[in-house]
């Protein structure tokens, strides 16, 4: 979701790579959401933080906890590691309602999260 959002809000401004600690694909819950945002992410991909081993980074973003305290030394000379913490929706377990609303509060919340991110981005790279 936040890769969908990274570009939205900076576009050709930034290259974004996108990767985890494990894949797991696609989660059918996430592309839905962020569909009715208008944002169309079914064509990402599930990556692997080893596959971007020679990326030199400005910044490292992690976004769960897990990710933060478990991810891989990156090699980056310049690189600013920042961490927020979003609720993982898939791991909730209700009914079809209560789903759909985690995806749409986790999707939010990163929507605001990467919308500032982007307007501080932009104003520093003026």
């Amino acid at each position: 979701m936040a890769h969908g959002y990274f570009n939205h809000f900076l576009g050709d401004k930034a290259n974004i790579y996108s990767a985890g600690i494990e894949t797991h694909g696609l989660n059918p819950g996430a592309v839905a959401i962020m569909k009715r945002d208008n944002i169309d992410i079914s064509a990402h991909t599930s990556n692997h933080v080893d596959e971007y081993k020679d990326v030199n980074f400005d910044y490292i973003l992690t976004v769960c906890d897990h990710a933060n305290e478990n991810c891989p030394f990156i090699p980056s000379k310049k690189a600013v590691r920042l961490h927020h913490n979003f609720s993982d929706p898939s791991k909730v377990k209700g009914t079809r309602e209560e789903i759909e609303q985690a995806f749409k509060v986790t999707r939010d919340q990163i929507k605001r999260y990467v919308e500032n991110f982007a307007q501080e981005y932009s104003q520093s790279t003026l």
